[in-house]
């Protein structure tokens, strides 16, 4: 348990620093965004299900915020 925690934790900086230099080096574009809300997503998904205990809920919650995430994602890809 501790160990999947630690690795989760440097996946989670990972992640973080590669949208970092990500959105450094290269220009705005509707590609990089689609990469950057992709990445946040994922980071979102991983500190709910790991950290919030999310895996142990009823499928209705497991379900109702990946369909949340989607939408919210699609919403902010798409106005840009």
């Amino acid at each position: 348990m501790k160990n999947s925690l630690i690795l989760v934790y440097i996946l989670l900086l990972i992640i973080t620093i590669t949208t970092a230099c990500v959105s450094s080096l290269f220009g705005v574009s509707a590609f990089i965004t689609s990469l950057i809300m992709g990445l946040a997503a994922f980071k979102f998904l991983l500190v709910a299900f790991q950290f919030m205990e999310l895996k142990k809920a009823h499928s209705f919650w497991k379900i109702s915020l990946i369909i949340t995430l989607g939408l919210i994602v699609v919403l902010i890809v798409g106005i840009k």
